[in-house]
């Protein structure tokens, strides 16, 4: 099996709004988690810890709503303040 992500523009809605949406493969006993990160500033030299290294953190991070596996960083899912939206893909 593997994920499937669609959009349907505005123009495309009887709404008029854009739609996101994406599935996910993963095994259905794999705990989900949703979570709303809040937008944050960091100091100057901070990193962020990932699931396998550490990076750079910039200096301003926006709010997120993201779906994500409950054991790793990172997210399936998600969308920013400002409707960005995003959904992984494995390449195969």
């Amino acid at each position: 099996s593997s994920c499937d992500t669609a959009v349907a523009v505005g123009s495309a809605t009887a709404h008029r709004g854009t739609l996101f949406m994406k599935n996910s493969d993963r095994d259905p006993n794999e705990a989900a988690a949703v979570i709303a990160v809040p937008a944050a500033d960091y100091e100057e030299g901070a990193e962020v810890r990932c699931t396998y290294i550490t990076i750079p953190q910039v200096r301003h991070t926006n709010a997120v709503m993201l779906c994500k596996p409950a054991w790793m960083w990172g997210a399936e899912m998600g969308a920013n303040e400002h409707g960005v939206s995003i959904g992984n893909e494995a390449l195969w």
